[in-house]
């Protein structure tokens, strides 16, 4: 705490302004650093102050760029993802086409390689810095950080919130695949919509 030492006269007016502007500072860092600071989406951020999570993932750092929770976005989600060496995605398949750009590192893109009853041996593709990849809607896939260093991918996803289906293995029938409807990163941001009382 700061004490100042002030005449009485003008104590009453600059002890008004510092508690204001202690009030409004405290109120900012709160807002700054709660999970859910974003209320719509603002013409220009610096990415490097948005919030990270790994959501309980090891090896991930997930940064939601624009979405649909935080950001109110109806036709597409942007993500920043971060994955150590040796992490990966779970094997899924969504609801929605997939685009990566790879900003850094190297990895390995698994995709399923039939639409039968199961997803099945996946096509090995290899990922490296300033590659793209496009995933199909429903086609079962997995990302894996197969390099020496991070590997730093943007995302868009479109039509958010997805469904997503995750497999223990390639070899899992779909009918035995998870669901997850709607899925969220940002779902601890999700506020139950209020009812009309009419």
């Amino acid at each position: 705490m700061i004490l100042l030492s002030v005449s009485s006269s003008s104590s009453s007016s600059i002890a008004a302004v510092f508690s204001g502007a202690l009030i409004l500072f405290n109120f900012f860092e709160a807002t700054l650093g709660a999970p859910c600071p974003i209320n719509g989406l603002p013409i220009v951020r610096n990415v490097s102050e948005l919030p990270q999570d790994n959501y309980g993932r090891p090896g991930l750092s997930h940064m939601t760029i624009a979405g649909s929770v935080l950001h109110g976005m109806k036709e597409v989600e942007i993500w920043m993802q971060t994955f150590a060496p040796g992490s990966e995605t779970p094997i899924h398949r969504h609801s929605c086409e997939e685009v990566f750009v790879v900003l850094k590192g190297s990895g390995t893109l698994y995709v399923a390689e039939t639409h039968g009853n199961f997803p099945g041996k996946p096509i090995e593709f290899p990922i490296f810095a300033n590659s793209t990849l496009h995933i199909p809607i429903n086609d079962a896939h997995q990302v894996k950080n197969t390099g020496h260093e991070d590997l730093q991918v943007l995302v868009i996803i479109s039509r958010p919130p997805i469904k997503v289906f995750t497999y223990d293995d390639w070899f899992m029938p779909h009918t035995a695949a998870r669901l997850k409807f709607p899925y969220f990163w940002d779902e601890q941001c999700v506020q139950e919509s209020q009812k009309d009382e009419l």
